[in-house]
Parts: structure tokens; sequence; C-alpha cells
């Protein structure tokens, strides 16, 4: 039953509070120039609000989705946007460079709210609408995106930085209210136990991977800080794998991760991430470049934006209308013309960016085509876990994709710096066109789907596990 509301409102709870995270976590992007001269910091240390958001959001998602899969997504919903209204309070109000630090990674917390979204859709949409509604929901990520650019520059010029940090408590207090009215209750797994030692185990390998991944341009990639955490992350890593393989309720079950409808989901996840940030560097950069270097646009941090927005909008449209297209063609397939057309738009301007038209162009095929490759990677994962496993699942899946944004990155700043000029950035289109490539192979390995005399869709995959459904969504 769901709690003094009707069902009809709960998806779209979800979609508020997965785009109201989206915004707070991209909305200090386009700020960081005005963060650093309002807190007297360095643009590493104006960076880290960014930073800091992330590292936590890697960690809170799967352990805040166990903990709905456990305890049941509303009282965990409940806590999770009040810990991040209250990050965003204290990052919004922050005198100093600390306290900044602190909200954001309080509102870190909230990228719990991907995977608990995931849970709700399963627990209340029936099966032929949970593809559809798990397809706009990957869609968020891309309008969050698109409605922060967008707002960045007025709230900027007219009321100033710290009012930006506001915007995203507009949405999750309302979000709050609307959680406790209308999510339905559920009762907790009998003797359900959280593996906490996993938790600290899986905290402390993702942390030092992450920072070392994301300082490494900073501090230098032979630095001791960076291979002193890349030891770090290895040795907490595995001595998670051990504990997650001996207890009996682990964080994350290994073998679930196993299946392969999960890993092969999971690995194109990381790849399409990479796809995401890569651009994400790589288009603004170029357009702001000088015009004397020959190949730069002379543009303003304003055209730079206005590029991202036609991607953002295609991501969003995309992502509405894979899950219609799952039900007639299969996730697999739309994951496989997702990475088609990616690596298409990234192919086109690797080798015609000499007009802005030309970005137009190679830009909105990659927003569409990852709005097609996001929504598609999340309805394999839900399809191929139990009811049960859900929220974990989807948390490490959005985790992963995570650290394909972050690699994406890094690895772009490598390159436009190792490779000079303008063959940077072709080198850097052609190698985030080659990622997308890899994606079509494990879009071939994903389960195949045949439908049942009755008209089911049913998931080719290893033999159903005690408590798994067979119906794909």
């Amino acid at each position: 039953m769901v709690a003094r509301g009707g069902r009809g409102l709960v998806p779209l709870l979800a979609f508020l509070g997965v785009m109201a995270y989206s915004l707070s976590m991209a909305v200090v992007t386009p700020a960081l120039p005005q963060i650093q001269d309002g807190l007297d910091t360095t643009p590493a240390g104006a960076a880290w609000a960014l930073t800091a958001m992330t590292l936590s959001a890697a960690v809170a998602t799967p352990v805040v989705g166990r903990l709905g899969d456990l305890y049941g997504p509303r009282r965990v919903l409940l806590a999770v946007l009040a810990i991040a209204t209250a990050g965003m309070v204290v990052a919004a109000l922050a005198a100093n460079v600390a306290a900044m630090l602190a909200g954001r990674a309080l509102a870190g917390i909230g990228g719990g709210v991907f995977p608990l979204a995931y849970t709700i859709i399963r627990d209340v949409i029936p099966p032929a609408r949970t593809a559809s509604a798990v397809g706009l929901m990957s869609s968020m990520l891309g309008l969050g995106g698109a409605v922060s650019w967008c707002l960045a520059g007025p709230i900027i010029d007219l009321l100033g930085w710290r009012w930006l940090l506001w915007v995203p408590v507009l949405g999750l207090v309302p979000g709050i209210a609307l959680a406790w009215w209308i999510v339905p209750r559920s009762a907790p797994r009998e003797a359900a136990r959280v593996d906490w030692w996993g938790a600290a185990l899986f905290a402390a390998w993702l942390v030092a991977a992450l920072t070392a991944l994301t300082e490494g341009m900073d501090w230098g990639w032979t630095s001791p800080g960076v291979l002193g955490l890349l030891v770090l992350s290895a040795v907490t890593a595995a001595a998670w794998l051990r504990v997650e393989g001996r207890v009996a309720e682990p964080l994350v079950d290994l073998k679930v991760m196993r299946t392969r409808g999960v890993w092969t989901a999971n690995a194109a996840s990381l790849l399409s991430g990479y796809a995401l940030m890569a651009g994400g560097l790589l288009f603004p950069l170029l357009v702001q470049l000088p015009e004397g270097t020959g190949y730069g646009f002379g543009g303003t941090a304003t055209q730079a934006a206005l590029l991202q927005l036609p991607a953002s909008i295609g991501m969003t449209a995309a992502g509405m209308t894979a899950g219609l297209l799952d039900r007639r063609i299969g996730s697999r397939t739309v994951l496989l013309g997702g990475a088609v057309m990616t690596g298409l738009g990234y192919a086109f301007v690797a080798f015609q960016h000499a007009a802005m038209w030309q970005l137009y162009v190679g830009g909105l095929a990659r927003g569409i085509g990852l709005g097609f490759a996001y929504a598609a990677v999340a309805n394999l994962v839900v399809a191929a876990v139990p009811q049960s496993e859900t929220g974990v699942a989807t948390g490490i899946n959005t985790l992963i994709r995570t650290v394909g944004a972050s690699l994406g990155t890094q690895v772009s700043a490598v390159v436009i710096v190792v490779v000079p000029g303008e063959g940077g950035y072709t080198t850097g289109f052609a190698v985030s066109a080659a990622v997308m490539a890899a994606v079509l192979p494990l879009a071939l390995l994903a389960p195949r789907r045949r439908r049942s005399p009755g008209g089911d869709v049913l998931v080719l995959d290893e033999a159903p596990r005690a408590g798994r459904t067979a119906l794909s969504p």
C-alpha cells in the first residue's frame, strides 16, 4: 500500500529526488571560479568542492542501496534526503573551504537516491512499465547537468554564487515532505544485518583509489602520495574481497556481481561514464581556446555551456524513450545502438571540428547515444538481479559509472597535455570513440530475450536463483 497517497505519485517523487541530487552535484561546476574567489582558496581547493561530493557519493551509493534492500527504501530515503539537504545548507553558508567541503561531503550521501529510486520503482510499478521508468530515471543525470548550466549564469551574475547552492535545497525540502507522505512502507527483512566491516573496507579502498585518480595530475602519477594511495587501495580491496567472500550477508554479493547481465552492464557503465566526462572536458576547452591557436573558437563560458545544452536535452529525451524501445527490441539492442551513436559522434568531431555546427552535431549524437546507453545498463542490472538485491546492484552500477567519469576527465586531461596543439583534441575525441567501440562486444554478451507463449519477455541468463524472477522489466 502507498502511504496516504496515490501509487502514481511514487515514481514522480523518485524522479524529482534524483533530479534534485543531480542538480546539487553539477551546480558547483560552473561556479568554481567564483567559489575560489569567495572563499579565498586555490583552484585545487575550489575543485575539491566537487571532488568531496563525488567521493562521498561513490562510497554512500552502494551502502545506502544495501540499507534500502534490508530496511525498506522509505525510511532510508527520508534519512538520505535529510542529510543531503543539511549538507547543501552547510555548503551554501560556508565561510571557509573546510566548511564547504564538509557540507559537500554530507550532500554526497544523497547519491543514495539513485539505488533507492530504482528499488521504489521496481516495488510499485507494474513490470510492463518498469523499463520506461528506469530509462526516465537514468535521463535525470543529463537533465540535472543541463539545468545547472542554464541557471548558473543568471544566478551568479544577479545574486551571487551562494544562491546557486540554494537551488537544490528548493527541490530537496519538498522531496522530504513528499517521501513522508507517499512512499510506501515496507517491512525490514527478518534478521537483517549490515556488513559494517565490509562497508568500512569498501570505503577505504574506494576513497584511496579515487583520490589518487583525482590528484594524479597535480601530484604527479609517480609521486609518493599517489603511489601510496594506490598501494593502500590495493591492500584494503584485497581485505574487502576476503571479508565479502566469508560473511553470511555481505555488503555486495559477489556472486550476483558475476551474473552475466550484471558484469556486462557494469563494464559498459564504466566505459559510458568515461565517454560522458571526456566530452564534458574536451568540448568546453576547445570552444574557449583563443582563435589565435588556429583551432580554438575564442568562446565564452556561456557559449561553452550552450554547446552542452543540446547534448543534455538529447540525453534526457533518449532516456525517456529507451524504456519503450526496451519492450520492443530489448535493452541489449538499445545499448548496442547507444554505443554506436556515441562512438560515431566522437569519431565525427575527431575529424571535423573546424566549425561550431560540427561540435553541435557531434555533441548531440554523443548525448543521445549516452542517454540510450545509460538507460540500457540500468535496465540490464534491474532485470538480472533478485528484487532483494536491486538497491545494492544499482548502487554498484552507479558507482562504477562515477569511476568511469573520473577516468574520462583525467585521461582526457593527460592526452591534451601530452599531445600538443590540435592533435591533443583530435586524439582525445578518437580515444573516446574507441572506448565506446569497446562497449559493442559487451552489448553482444549481454543476455538475450525471448517471449514466452503468454507474451511475457524473459531474459536468457544463468539459471534463476532463489528469489529471482525471470521476468525482465
